[in-house]
């Protein structure tokens, strides 16, 4: 019996694995753009609707409480059903949310069902979505990615998906008719792409929470004992975890209405170039990211954490002084903690979760990670009692408390990441 070679380049070079992780990696960005479409839009709620700021605010944070049990249903069922249908489930539901976020132009009261719908397709598609893409940039189906690289690639795309959903949403809403009717127009053609290229890309986890047959058996010497990844997840990624999102929010939802007395007429587009900047930022440092965690285990994160304490700093200084200027540099030192913070807890993950618990300790990452949404609501409450710029400084203590901790836990002997 003849075999046929494979065809090859004309370099000679065989050709390209199919890059089944990037067709899917849009489900992440479609995840990302339909959480910050709505923050760029808060000033349009306040001039339009005449949304109040703590009713905003509250809005904001009803995010998560659809996205916990998103994270926290989304997970499990994409381990025992398959990754798929979970992706493709809430990709229809985060649809339903947007088209209910446009009817409640008219009807405010529908901004509620969905923002929190907004937050169970969100969560699912982060749990199950962040594990398909893992497990497509690993062989067999991606022989050359590291790692590592494989572990980032859904924090980049919901990077991407950030950045680019609240700016487009924001110059939407700045000179489009109905503005807060079309500014969600582009996150449902979105989805409907994301749909169509996942629709391509093959199943890696079947029933009963065990790898397809095509994916290879983690060798024995690979094996971990069954309490390490739990421990090893509190002690070294559940301080850092909720870092991930205070600093965004902090800078997507508080910072522009405090800094922009003066930008009368274009807060909106304001609020937009911060949407764009701070995530922006986030996928900047990436190959920062990269470097800092081939030279230690928690390098990354101590970096991050770093970051967040000075964009706090800056972001206090310029609320005292009503600097919009200052504003957007805090956002933007804000979001390099984002991205680094991110980027350390999915590493993390993705090598401590045996393969058919990865959807669920990726669940339980992006649970810890999304409890820093609720930050701009405890601000909006606290300055009933304090300064704004006090309470952005007071929150640099906790910030120092977590470096302080994981420094201290990172760097003890006997601490590894198992292999």
């Amino acid at each position: 019996m003849t075999t046929t070679a494979p065809a090859r380049l004309p370099t000679g070079r065989p050709p390209l694995a199919p890059r089944h992780w990037l067709r899917t990696g849009w489900v992440m960005t479609a995840s990302g753009w339909s959480a910050n479409q709505f923050s760029a839009l808060l000033g349009a709620y306040h001039s339009g609707p005449g949304l109040t700021a703590a009713t905003t605010s509250a809005l904001f944070g009803v995010y998560v409480l659809g996205l916990i049990p998103g994270l926290f249903l989304g997970g499990p069922l994409a381990d025992r059903r398959g990754r798929r249908p979970v992706v493709f489930t809430a990709l229809a539901i985060s649809a339903l949310a947007t088209a209910l976020l446009m009817a409640g132009a008219t009807a405010t009261g529908l901004l509620w069902p969905g923002r929190f719908l907004t937050g169970i397709g969100a969560g699912a598609l982060l749990s199950a979505g962040s594990a398909w893409i893992k497990e497509l940039s690993s062989p067999p189906y991606d022989t050359v990615s590291a790692a590592g690289a494989a572990a980032r690639r859904s924090g980049l795309f919901l990077s991407a998906g950030f950045a680019t959903g609240g700016l487009a949403a924001a110059l939407t809403a700045q000179w489009a008719p109905a503005p807060l009717i079309t500014a969600y127009l582009p996150h449902l053609a979105l989805s409907a792409a994301a749909a169509l290229l996942a629709a391509r890309t093959p199943e890696t986890a079947a029933t009963g929470g065990q790898l397809a047959a095509t994916t290879p058996a983690a060798p024995a010497s690979a094996a971990v004992p069954a309490p390490t990844p739990g421990t090893a997840f509190r002690r070294l990624v559940a301080p850092v975890a909720p870092w991930v999102f205070v600093a965004p929010s902090i800078a997507l939802a508080t910072l522009p209405g405090l800094v922009d007395a003066g930008l009368t007429g274009w807060q909106t587009v304001y609020a937009g170039i911060v949407t764009a900047v701070t995530p922006g930022t986030g996928l900047l440092v990436a190959p920062l990211a990269r470097r800092l965690a081939a030279r230690h285990r928690i390098a990354t994160a101590v970096a991050g954490l770093a970051a967040v304490i000075l964009g706090l700093l800056l972001a206090a200084f310029a609320v005292a002084h009503i600097r919009p200027d200052a504003a957007l540099l805090a956002a933007a030192v804000l979001g390099a903690g984002y991205g680094l913070c991110v980027a350390y807890g999915l590493t993390e993950v993705a090598a401590l979760a045996p393969p058919d618990r990865l959807a669920r300790l990726t669940a339980r990452f992006w649970a810890l990670c999304y409890l820093g949404f609720c930050t701009p609501y405890a601000i909006t409450l606290l300055t009933g009692w304090f300064a704004p710029a006090t309470v952005l400084l007071a929150a640099v203590v906790p910030a120092a408390a977590t470096l302080a901790l994981i420094a201290h836990r990172g760097t003890r002997r006997g601490t590894r990441r198992p292999v």
